[in-house]
């Protein structure tokens, strides 16, 4: 898929692909850290959950009814503006690049009536929300993984512990946002930033 090339024409999705598709951005975004960690820790306040759903209904209509074709690098665009807009927060780890390329793909699947993609996404994720839950930070500012080896999904009563544990450390996060993301966070090169409204402002 060449990024200044040829776009996504303007195809129509059949009833079970546009479900199939609709599905598929969420299990993709489910397993966006940068996205997961500003909604957890509320940066975009408390309607952040309601923020990322509302991101990807928007990206299933603009892929889904476009008027011209869609390309890569628009898409990347439309995740960086949202993640600065509604999250204060700046993704420079490469993240930005490789979401919107598995969300092209997918929908370039889902036209073609392939889900397999999507049957992976779906078998993976109890794994991968059971890791991502059992990621929280301690009042130091480190990572404790807890729920043991990768791919070993973690009780429900492991995964209410943590959720509650989680949920004390917002408010201190809230305080100063910035401050409390982990040294690996910063080194991945994302990280929070001050509210900007205005469009004009954007800074990639």
């Amino acid at each position: 898929m060449e990024r200044n090339g040829g776009g996504t024409e303007a195809q129509v999705l059949s009833a079970e692909g546009l479900r199939k598709f609709e599905e598929g951005v969420g299990l993709v975004l489910s397993r966006w850290t940068a996205l997961q960690m500003a909604v957890q820790n509320e940066w975009g306040g408390k309607s952040s959950a309601v923020k990322a759903h509302q991101l990807s209904t928007d990206i299933v209509s603009w892929l889904v009814h476009p008027t011209l074709p869609r390309y890569i690098d628009e898409l990347e665009e439309m995740l960086d503006e949202n993640m600065l807009l509604s999250f204060n927060t700046e993704i420079e780890d490469g993240s930005l690049e490789e979401v919107a390329e598995q969300l092209m793909l997918l929908h370039e699947e889902c036209l073609q009536g392939n889900y397999d993609t999507i049957s992976k996404l779906q078998m993976s994720q109890s794994t991968v929300q059971s890791v991502s839950q059992s990621k929280k930070l301690s009042g130091d500012g480190s990572e404790d993984e807890s729920s043991g080896e990768e791919g070993e999904p973690a009780s429900e009563m492991d995964i209410d512990s943590e959720s509650n544990q989680q949920a004390a450390t917002i408010d201190k996060l809230e305080t100063s946002k910035a401050d409390k993301l982990t040294e690996n966070e910063i080194a991945d090169g994302w990280s929070v930033v001050p509210s900007r409204r205005k469009k004009g402002q954007h800074k990639s």
